[in-house]
């Protein structure tokens, strides 16, 4: 029936996968099998590799799920577009290489649901060090060994420094460190580069060792399905080009994202129960919550013209392209060598806040994700979005056709909270980017416009443009209530040896740009499974309003 058997079976070679295929690969003794349903990164080429072309793989198809939202009853019955990684490294090969773990308070919080003690921020904390290799150097928050290379931004054009001027003009502090003592405020982004060239989760943990003989990565494989006898995964089937196979597992580990691991759980018979007999699926286990609480960020440009030639703009046209690239690819320098989000903060809308609710990211340009520039030329923006959403949509298989796509409904904008928190939003990047320091740059406002002023029309304005910041989580979150759908050591509850490892398992979303907090995740997991003694927990302390 099988065609061979291993210790652990990774579905999903993506950010969290390429970590536990190098952890729990170190003893050659464990037999590992990683199933990635996309190709391989090649090395040569460009578009993944190169941080600047991180349009091509965002607005292209060959290392993308591209999914879509079901229409969104408060975005106008938009359907919103969710890029997902199909590559080995996921998600890592096309995200926009920002390195935010979130704020300490984001662990207190999951720290304080029942059963999840050990997930609180001083737990978290070690995790994160432990796979940092900061070119910059460690401290006391940040690792400088680990694989996972972080560099630092220069931050040198002078939209930048009239950007930090702004901010603490209209009343908000700078900070050094969003990553370290205190995330609230405004300050340099670290980003997953390395010598010029973005550095994914695979770079970092899969090819280092994939030489292991006890180590076998396979690309363009889709998993279809876990394999139970009764409640106990015994293995994962999958096909690759026209053939199907079977392969047996002592423990089955999805890591396929917060859309494709509910999926594949709920193709397996995992799931509820009444959605599942209504499509056919013989029920393992009736579990209601896989699918359920998707969270994810919502976001828009602001933008204005600039009226001084700064901007990046000019690296946009066609001749100079041969340049730019022959630079990067001799040199790893130049303008193709930088994500160029290279600054933003966290700040609260109003000091009722526990601890900040919006993000910003600034760029000296005027373009969208998909390489349109704002009519003009010469202009900058800053991405703003609400951080800790009340809002939660729905991951759900359409089919027992594991080649569907599933559908997901995101919600956004079905809350008050949200809202208000988007009518604020939009009202305090105008006061940032109207500040003195920007009146020899600022021209028009380019988004929303001058003609965006009541609240009904920012909200229709954000449900016209507003996009998704690509940041899908919690829909196999961790706890014990009726709800969760994996305990605090990842385990799927009411089944054996299945568990999960990916965004999804956040109960709650973080603070900013989730892939640190899914390595950290990852990391984690591997000393959970391998039944390693957890790092100590460290006792370094955190920004809190109330101690300011």
């Amino acid at each position: 029936m099988f065609k061979k058997h291993y210790d652990y079976i990774i579905v999903g070679g993506g950010s969290a996968g390429s970590v536990l295929a190098n952890r729990l690969s170190i003893n050659p003794e464990n037999r590992v099998l990683v199933l990635e349903a996309g190709w391989p990164d090649y090395k040569v080429d460009f578009r993944i590799h190169m941080p600047a072309a991180l349009t091509y793989p965002l607005a292209g198809r060959t290392y993308n799920w591209w999914y879509e939202s079901e229409p969104e009853p408060w975005m106008h019955n938009r359907r919103v577009y969710q890029p997902r990684g199909k590559i080995l490294g996921g998600s890592s090969c096309i995200n926009g290489m920002i390195y935010i773990r979130g704020n300490a308070l984001d662990y207190e919080k999951w720290g304080r649901e029942p059963g999840l003690e050990n997930w609180d921020y001083a737990h978290c904390l070690p995790y994160f060090q432990r796979f940092e290799g900061r070119l910059k150097g460690a401290d006391e928050y940040h690792g400088s060994v680990g694989p996972l290379y972080l560099t630092s931004p220069d931050c040198d054009n002078p939209l930048f420094d009239a950007f930090f001027e702004a901010v603490q003009q209209a009343g908000y502090p700078l900070t050094k460190d969003v990553n370290g003592y205190q995330q609230e405020g405004f300050g340099p982004f670290d980003r997953t580069c390395y010598r010029g060239r973005r550095w994914n989760a695979a770079r970092a943990y899969v090819h280092p060792v994939k030489n292991r003989a006890n180590l076998n990565v396979i690309c363009r494989a889709h998993a279809t399905r876990i394999l139970f006898s009764g409640k106990k995964a015994v293995g994962v089937e999958y096909v690759r080009g026209k053939k199907s196979f079977k392969v047996s597992g002592g423990e089955i580990i999805c890591c396929g994202g917060s859309i494709n691991s509910p999926s594949l759980l709920q193709l397996s018979g995992v799931g509820n129960a009444g959605e599942l007999n209504s499509l056919g699926i013989p029920v393992v286990n009736d579990l209601p919550g896989v699918g359920e609480n998707l969270q994810d960020h919502l976001e828009v440009y602001v933008q204005y013209a600039c009226r001084k030639p700064v901007s990046l703009f000019p690296a946009l046209k066609v001749w100079r392209q041969p340049f730019i690239g022959a630079e990067w690819l001799f040199k790893r320098k130049g303008v193709g060598a930088n994500n160029h989000f290279e600054a933003g903060g966290f700040i609260r809308s109003n000091d009722t806040l526990e601890y900040p609710n919006l993000q910003y990211h600034f760029l000296p340009i005027a373009i969208r994700y998909d390489g349109s520039v704002a009519q003009g030329g010469h202009g900058y923006q800053v991405h703003v979005g609400p951080m800790n959403t009340d809002v939660r949509g729905t991951v759900k298989i359409a089919s027992a056709d594991p080649f569907v796509y599933p559908k997901v409904k995101f919600n956004y904008l079905s809350t008050e909270q949200e809202r208000q928190d988007w009518v604020d939003a939009i009202r305090v990047t105008r006061k940032i980017m109207t500040q003195p320091a920007f009146d020899e740059f600022r021209g028009d406002e380019l988004a929303p416009g001058e003609n965006v002023r009541t609240d009904k029309e920012i909200l229709d304005f954000i449900g016209h443009e507003g996009e998704s910041a690509y940041h899908p989580s919690c829909t196999c979150k961790m706890g014990t209530d009726d709800m969760s759908v994996v305990g605090s050591d990842l385990k799927v509850h009411g089944v054996e040896n299945l568990r999960v490892v990916d965004a999804s398992v956040m109960p709650y979303i973080t603070n900013g740009n989730i892939y640190a907090p899914v390595m950290m995740i990852a990391e984690k997991a591997a000393d959970i499974i391998l039944g390693n003694s957890a790092l100590p927990p460290s006792q370094m302390p955190f920004y809190r309003t109330d101690m300011e």
